[in-house]
């Protein structure tokens, strides 16, 4: 050792231990003004349904922001002001058939019957909130015994969230708790939500946009793939080499690590894919062989647009564990959504909590619209209206396909139906990550010049007008789709 290492060691105090750095904080130096001020300006005096378009223009450009598109696509999309009927109009004055109800949701159109109205306001005037924890109202006891009685078997444990994500995240939680196992299964070109788990459950390009990072969510394959077929001479033995896959998947991830199977009934966004026959029936047999719960999403579906009240009522014999429902049940005019299980299920959370929640869950003001939103649908047979309807709607689908090279197929339950968009060599145009084709963009203006209004998720286009329309509305709206259809056969190249 050096001499002058023996210095500075004899002029240390080193001890034995585990003291903190000395360290000190970053101290705020860019300070910004905080302060607002809470007057409201000339514009917010105007009544409701005053402002110009410029003005509704200039605050959408300054604050508005869009979810599921790119932020640039606010300054083109329409101004709605006023809807009638199955109608929107513009703030031109312009008519719009809804198409697709919107997101499929606005399933009476937009003449709210006043029962609805009157019940709202009156739930809003006398109650409008109690927290779901703290109190019992007598809404949420009514809206829980009417689903319960028109669901079927002992679907009867009810919770009422705010959307459909946030009902399939009750779901999920709730199938976590109650067997103690966590993976869920889901279908690839499923939608199941945007907040985390359901995001996660999704089986489309909204997962990637979370990362596609939450851990216990399998992926299996639809019955009816995009790029192959399965094995079999027979539709019955393609639907039998379906369920041998799904099997084989649970049995490879472990039967006692699958919680849940969560199927959309129908897969709505992915194109309106309807199982098999026998396939929903063998997904049942399969989660009672392995101790596993189904779940059905009826999200989309649920509520009278397939022609039955819930799309699971379609498979025979099938009453799955729990089924989740929004958009239908208030006809999106309040955000409500129910989240159903079976009595077991129920009784399983006795005496632990089922450990999800919200602020809002179970909210008076949206149960007392969806009280007298489902009633209304069974006093004026609105699912009748549907079955009646759809032999006309099926063969309105099948003629525009019939007319349209660009068509390569089209599919319809009830009041539900999605067209497929091929190439002249027979192949997808529209692949999840690539841009729109140039072929849509064409259909789309069309869409809109032929005074239609509607989601579009290409190559499918779907078609599912609000269930109260008329015949003769449908069959306006058809001929409309048929003239834009004629720019997409030329865009696409045909």
């Amino acid at each position: 050792m050096s001499a002058a290492a023996t210095i500075n060691s004899a002029a240390r105090a080193v001890i034995k231990g585990s003291k903190s750095w000395k360290h000190k904080s970053p101290v705020l130096t860019k300070t910004l003004d905080n302060s607002s001020k809470l007057e409201l300006s000339s514009d917010h005096d105007l009544p409701m349904g005053t402002w110009s378009s410029e003005q509704i223009r200039d605050a959408t450009t300054s604050s508005v922001m869009l979810t599921w598109a790119p932020g640039k696509a606010r300054h083109n999309t329409p101004i709605i002001k006023k809807g009638e009927g199955v109608y929107l109009y513009d703030d031109k004055g312009k008519q719009y058939l809804d198409w697709t109800s919107q997101a499929v949701c606005s399933n009476i159109g937009y003449n709210i019957p006043d029962s609805i109205v009157d019940a709202t306001t009156q739930q809003m005037k006398e109650l409008s909130f109690v927290y779901g924890g703290l109190g019992i109202t007598e809404v949420r006891a009514r809206l829980s015994k009417l689903i319960s009685e028109i669901l079927p078997g002992d679907l009867q444990g009810m919770v009422f969230p705010s959307s459909g994500s946030e009902a399939n995240e009750a779901a999920i939680m709730m199938a976590r708790r109650y067997t103690g196992k966590y993976k869920v299964i889901n279908w690839y070109r499923s939608y199941h939500g945007g907040t985390t788990n359901s995001q996660q459950a999704t089986g489309d390009f909204r997962r990637w946009y979370g990362g596609d990072l939450v851990p216990g969510f399998v992926k299996a394959f639809h019955p009816y793939p995009l790029f192959w077929d399965l094995k079999g001479e027979s539709e019955e033995e393609r639907t039998q080499m379906a369920l041998n896959m799904l099997e084989e998947q649970i049995l490879n991830e472990g039967p006692d690590t699958v919680a849940m199977v969560q199927f959309e009934s129908v897969i709505g966004g992915g194109g309106v894919l309807v199982p098999p026959a026998g396939y929903m029936q063998g997904v049942r047999a399969i989660c009672d062989k392995y101790d596993i719960l189904m779940h059905c999403d009826e999200v989309m579906v649920g509520f009278g647009r397939t022609g039955e009240m819930f799309g699971f009522q379609n498979y025979n014999g099938v009453i799955p564990d729990i089924v989740t429902a929004a958009k239908g049940v208030t006809a999106a005019s309040l955000p409500l959504s129910m989240t159903a299980c079976r009595k077991h299920i129920m009784d399983g959370f006795e005496d632990q909590p089922l450990g999800w929640g919200s602020t809002y869950q179970a909210h008076p003001v949206a149960m007392a619209c969806a009280y007298e939103n489902v009633k209304y649908l069974i006093k004026n047979d609105v699912i009748g209206h549907v079955q009646r309807l759809a032999p006309l709607f099926e063969s309105e689908m099948k003629r525009l396909a019939e007319n349209h090279p660009s068509i390569k197929q089209y599919r319809s339950i009830g009041m539900f139906g999605c067209f497929d968009v091929h190439n002249p060599d027979g192949s997808n145009p529209q692949l999840q990550h690539t841009a729109i084709d140039k072929g849509f963009v064409e259909y789309k203006k069309a869409y809109s010049e032929n005074g239609l209004i509607g989601l579009m998720r290409p190559p499918h286009l779907h078609v599912a007008p609000p269930l109260v329309i008329t015949e003769e509305e449908l069959l306006d709206g058809f001929d409309r789709q048929d003239q834009a259809l004629y720019a997409l056969d030329s865009g696409m190249g045909f």
